[in-house]
This record gives C-alpha cells, sequence and structure tokens, in this order.
C-alpha cells in the first residue's frame, strides 16, 4: 500500500529491511512480525552449553505511535506558545522564515533517513513550533479568535477522518492511493509555482482571498484530510508486518506533519472569511 506522505512510504521498505535482517521474522505459525528467537547459527559462550538467543526487537503498536503523535504535538504546542510570548512582534517575520527554512531542512533529513531518530524528529517538533507560533501570532493580530477556530476545526477534522477509515467508510485502495499521491504532487507544484510568481510580484489570486483562492483553499483542505486515510493505513500496515518500536516515531512524524499542513490551509481560509471584518 502507498501512501501520500513519504515518510510514512518508508514503513514498509523498513519491514522489508527488518525482515531480511531477521529482526521481524515470520512466527512459527505464521504470524507476521514476530522477531526471530534463535539465529540460525547457536553460538555457545565459554563454561555454558545452553544456546544464547538474540535480544528481541519490541515491535510497533498502535499505542506507541499515539504515544509518540501525542508527545511531539506536546512539544509543538509548548514550542509556538514559547515563540508567541517571547519573540517580539518585529521579528515575527523573520523568525516565521527561519523556522520553514530549518524546519523544511530537518523534515528533509528525517523523511530520506534510514533509521528513525527520535532527537531529530524531538528537534523538529520545536522548530515546526516555533513556525506554527509565528504564522499564529500573526494571523491573530489580524483576526482575533481565529487561531482557536482553525486549532479546533483541525482536530475536528482529524478525528473524523480517524472515525472514517475505522468505520471502513473510505477504504486505501491502490487505485485511490495513486490518485492521491497524483493529487497531492500536482497541489505541492502549483503552491511551488506559485511562490516563485509571488516573489516576482505575479499575483495569481490562488492566495488573495479570491473565489479562486478559497476553492485553492478548500481543495486542499479535503486533499489533506483524506491523505490520513492513507496513513492510517500505512501505519496500520506497519503494526501488522512488526515494525520495531522505535518506526513510532517515524509514524507520528508523518501525522504532524499532515496535522500542521491541515491547519495553516485552515486557518489561511477562515482568514479569507474575516477579511472585510
Amino acid at each position: 500500500m502507498k501512501t501520500s506522505n513519504p515518510v510514512l512510504a518508508r514503513l514498509g521498505q523498513a519491514a522489508e529491511r527488518e525482515r531480511a535482517t531477521g529482526y521481524a521474522q515470520p512466527g512459527p505459525y505464521g504470524q507476521p512480525g514476530y522477531p526471530q528467537q534463535y539465529p540460525p547459527q547457536q553460538h555457545y559462550p565459554s563454561g555454558y552449553g545452553q544456546p544464547v538467543a538474540p535480544p528481541a526487537v519490541t515491535p510497533m503498536t498502535l499505542d506507541d505511535v499515539v504515544v509518540k503523535t501525542v508527545l511531539m504535538l506536546a512539544i509543538l504546542g509548548a514550542s509556538a506558545a514559547a515563540a508567541w510570548v517571547l519573540v517580539p512582534d518585529a521579528l515575527v517575520g523573520v523568525a516565521w522564515i527561519g523556522a520553514a527554512v530549518v524546519g523544511l531542512v530537518l523534515g528533509l533529513i528525517i523523511s530520506f533517513s534510514r533509521m528513525a531518530n527520535p532527537a531529530l524528529v524531538v528537534a523538529y517538533s520545536i522548530v515546526e513550533g516555533v513556525f506554527v507560533g509565528m504564522v499564529s501570532k500573526a494571523f491573530d493580530s489580524l483576526y482575533d479568535g481565529i487561531v482557536l477556530q482553525a486549532v479546533a476545526a483541525s482536530f475536528g477534522v482529524f478525528f473524523l477522518m480517524a472515525m472514517i477509515y475505522k468505520a471502513r467508510i473510505i477504504r486505501a485502495t491502490p487505485k485511490f492511493a495513486r490518485i492521491m499521491v497524483a493529487i497531492i504532487a500536482g497541489l505541492f507544484g502549483v503552491m511551488l509555482v506559485n511562490l516563485v510568481l509571488a516573489l516576482f510580484g505575479v499575483n495569481t489570486h490562488l492566495r488573495d482571498g479570491s473565489p479562486l483562492a478559497i476553492g485553492f483553499s478548500l481543495v486542499c483542505i479535503v486533499v489533506a484530510s483524506l491523505s490520513f486515510v492513507l496513513n492510517f493505513a500505512q501505519i496500520e500496515e506497519g503494526v501488522r508486518m512488526g515494525l520495531p518500536q522505535r518506526y513510532a516515531w517515524t509514524a507520528a512524524f508523518g501525522i504532524v506533519v499532515g496535522l500542521v499542513w491541515l491547519y495553516i490551509e485552515i486557518l489561511r481560509l477562515l482568514s479569507y472569511f474575516q477579511g472585510d471584518d
């Protein structure tokens, strides 16, 4: 199963690597994900006549992913609150851009890293918290109460998609996954082109509150929401395949990335409807 999130897409590949190295071998009755209990060639320490089993690797569970996700969100929220309070208004723009660049670099490193790195994930949460805090502070200075509305809407959408996925109302079929990947790639391509044109003073009306901008934001919100279905499916597959527990950090990172994107898009959409206040 493919996912629109490049971070979570690596979970299936990681499972294959872990099984190939003997950390997630099938169980004696064919169940996937049980750690290999004994190596093919047993070793006998000096003075002992019993084989020594290698240390078992604890498999990832859904609870592990939930705990890591909550922890990341708590760190992100604390960092955002600290940045909101401590960063002067005159430096909001600088902190905003700086955190966005550093967060992008850290996100790429985590995304393309072969191993789950909790330290990098925590660092990303801190930096992304600064970014979210600065964006939120800028919007709140223009539209009072908009941040709380966006936060509530973002988590509401996330939990709604979780319930929809659990009820299998929307299934993460291969065809659905391919379509979602293509749409998300197209959206990010459009946003990148729009950013470059904006730097040269060209207004494409995708981010100015026009009807076209409202429609574009609605499309982004719908796609971001649907992408959680693929993410949930990939995490469920990783748990079923017996990925090591450390990959819960990788899964949590992918969920948080999606939540931040959803929050920013909802914040932007709400600002369009309050622009004349």
